[in-house]
């Protein structure tokens, strides 16, 4: 049960919060619609296991496991990814260029001024652009807002992997225009 008296109290995570408020439902998932399937040089499933990771960081269960289930379902993964994310990813292989940018969400993260200009230039030493920078400072910044969101309204959330294949499957092939 929620902090506060939603809608439809049965719907999970950031699902009932923006089910409740509509009005500003539309710009948060236009915001999650464009950082993670609008267009970019990294791939929905990488922006996903950014999204992801984040989540995890800040104990969010809801938006890390919803997250990983996209990005498993873009990257074609199986579901033993939402539990590789939450151990750092050792049995994914990501490119270098991954891995400095998850640095740098992780210090996004933590706060905002730990991102260093060592970061930034380790990040564009493995092949990361401005561009790519940009996107994920943006998109660790965003999830730590939808994070708060939905753990500051105290929502439930489903607790077993297996049931956010579908919520996966929907948002990394129809998107984040309705809910």
């Amino acid at each position: 049960m929620a902090h506060i008296k939603l809608t439809n109290e049965e719907l999970p995570g950031i699902i009932g919060l923006l089910n409740h408020r509509p009005e500003t439902a539309k710009p948060l998932l236009d915001l999650a619609e464009t950082l993670l399937r609008g267009t970019s040089t990294l791939t929905s499933g990488e922006r996903e296991i950014i999204a992801a990771s984040v989540s995890y960081w800040n104990d969010c269960h809801f938006c890390h496991t919803s997250h990983a289930a996209a990005a498993a379902a873009h990257l074609n993964l199986g579901l033993p990814l939402i539990d590789d994310i939450k151990a750092g990813l050792p049995e994914t292989p990501i490119s270098a260029k991954m891995r400095a940018l998850l640095n740098i969400a992780h210090q996004v993260q933590r706060g905002g001024k730990n991102v260093s200009l060592e970061d930034v230039d380790a990040a564009r030493n493995q092949g990361a652009t401005d561009d790519e920078i940009h996107d994920t400072v943006l998109i660790a910044a965003a999830f730590c807002m939808y994070n708060r969101y939905v753990d500051g309204l105290g929502t439930w959330a489903p607790q077993a992997n297996e049931d956010y294949i579908e919520m996966g499957e929907r948002m990394a092939h129809v998107g984040y225009g309705k809910f």
